[in-house]
């Protein structure tokens, strides 16, 4: 179709939302499609998110296995040492995998791929890293996002979450700084690990913005399982140990363990250099006034659009307070030609939604077919363990728009009952007083992630509690209990 443009679309941008844009505008459509990436293919969710992510949250579950097996009888199964360079060589090798299977989607498609960066030099121009420039008809930018230290002095010591996968080895005790789920997960993953976990939220509550009751029972089955967790609490002040004080200082992890001055020196001697700029213990000083060292820092304080240096604003892109590219219902910039997908655009920034928008804008761009963007009622997970599970409304939410009631149980699941352990699940539907319109469900239970994606259907359809309890439940199971809640258990 390109005529006088080399390309009827150029993506910049190798993730997702990318990725799918040009192999869908290429083989479906027939458009002379090029997309320039100048990291790994697969972008954050594939390299650095979602799936490193979610091996590493099977990895950490297994550490509980041994215990609970014991109660159902298998008492030849101890505990062993979680071998993390064996983890990383078969996570690095399926992550291969993955970029490969990018690659050769694109490829297929015919799409002509350019791995290097590449910015926008005028509204159907881009320039590559290398000086050279390509025309365009269309360009997507589908940049993504990266993660943010605070502003505060010697920052650069703490590490961030793309540099988890990456350790040389697992320390022996981490502070995260943050309350989202980013900083949840990997509280909940480094401490199945065997990893000391303490995290800071400067907030009330972790999770801001989700459910009350919901986030609530996560940070009693965090705090539960070990992580220590302190809420109203911030990192003010940080530096190498060693240049706080004189002489060996022993680590956090070195007071649990009970070391001597020499054997906690020798242990870390083993964990300096273990991050690329790290040279040992890191002093902190929180808001409240507590010190204390920690083998290692991370930072899970927030995510920024990917848009420095883009030469955006200077074709007449307009960018947000965060750097994010401002677009209309379609991903239309207020250039014409240029659009924008993704986390660059900081609307939802989940995988799939990303997904969604790179077809809704191939169907408006080369489909004839003008798709607005669907961004109501999507479901979404948060894997901290137990998981969270989550759908429309909170029930903050729910009742500042009109009447509700609300239906909800928390128990002992079977299977943890049975072992003697003290974890709870919760399911909670929140309802419409008048229509009767379910309009939103939080789960938080093993395998949450799972059950979600089933209630988002519902929920998605709008279907009523009426409906819902007209449902068979399938017993015995937990979700039974999203079938079978027939009286309120408060109204708002």
């Amino acid at each position: 179709m390109a005529d006088k443009f080399d390309f009827d679309l150029f993506v910049i941008g190798g993730g997702s939302g990318g990725v799918r844009a040009a192999r869908v505008a290429a083989g479906e459509y027939g458009a002379k499609v090029g997309l320039a990436e100048g990291d790994r293919y697969g972008g954050t969710c594939v390299i650095r998110g979602c799936v490193p992510k979610k091996l590493m949250v099977f990895a950490s579950e297994y550490s509980s296995v041994p215990e609970e097996a014991a109660a159902y009888g298998w008492d030849d199964m101890h505990a062993g040492t979680f071998n993390w360079h064996g983890f990383r060589e078969r996570l690095n090798g399926e992550l291969d995998r993955l970029e490969g299977i990018y690659r050769n989607l694109l490829s297929g498609a015919d799409v002509e791929t350019f791995d290097q960066r590449a910015k926008v030099k005028d509204a159907h121009t881009v320039e590559l890293a290398d000086g050279t420039t390509k025309s365009a008809k269309h360009i997507l930018v589908a940049t993504g996002g990266y993660p943010v230290r605070p502003d505060i002095p010697n920052a650069d010591l703490g590490i961030v979450s793309d540099d988890i996968f990456q350790l040389e080895k697992l320390p022996k005790s981490i502070l995260i700084i943050g309350g989202g789920y980013i900083a949840c997960e990997f509280a909940c993953i480094l401490n199945g690990l065997g990893v000391e976990v303490t995290q800071y939220y400067r907030g009330a509550q972790i999770l801001r913005g989700f459910d009350d009751e919901a986030r609530g029972l996560v940070a009693e089955s965090m705090k539960e399982s070990g992580v220590d967790l302190h809420v109203g609490s911030d990192i003010v002040e940080m530096c190498l140990a060693k240049d706080k004080h004189d002489g060996p200082q022993p680590t956090a992890s070195d007071a649990s363990m009970g070391m001597s001055d020499k054997e906690a020196e020798a242990m870390r001697s083993e964990t300096d250099g273990a991050v690329a700029g790290q040279q040992g213990p890191i002093w902190v000083k929180a808001s409240t006034g507590t010190e204390k060292v920690f083998d290692m820092v991370l930072f899970a304080t927030g995510r920024m659009p990917s848009t420095n240096d883009m030469g955006l604003e200077d074709v007449g892109v307009k960018l947000g307070r965060k750097g994010e590219i401002e677009v209309d219902e379609y991903s239309q910039t207020g250039v014409p030609s240029i659009y924008a997908i993704g986390d660059v655009t900081d609307r939802v920034n989940l995988t799939p939604v990303a997904i969604r928008e790179g077809m809704a804008f191939v169907q408006t761009v080369f489909g004839s077919d003008p798709t607005p963007v669907d961004h109501d009622l999507i479901p979404s997970a948060i894997f901290t363990q137990p998981e969270m599970g989550t759908v429309g409304l909170s029930e903050e939410q729910a009742q500042d728009q009109e009447e509700i009631e609300v239906y909800c149980t928390s128990f002992k699941p079977m299977q943890t009952s049975f072992a003697g352990k003290s974890n709870r699940v919760m399911m909670k539907l929140i309802v419409s007083k008048e229509s009767r319109v379910v309009l939103g469900c939080h789960i938080v239970a093993p395998n949450a992630g799972e059950l979600i994606q089933m209630v988002g259907i519902a929920v998605k359809a709008k279907l009523t509690k009426e409906q819902f309890d007209a449902t068979c439940a399938v017993h015995p199971t937990m979700s039974e209990e999203l079938v079978t809640m027939r009286k309120p258990a408060r109204t708002a």
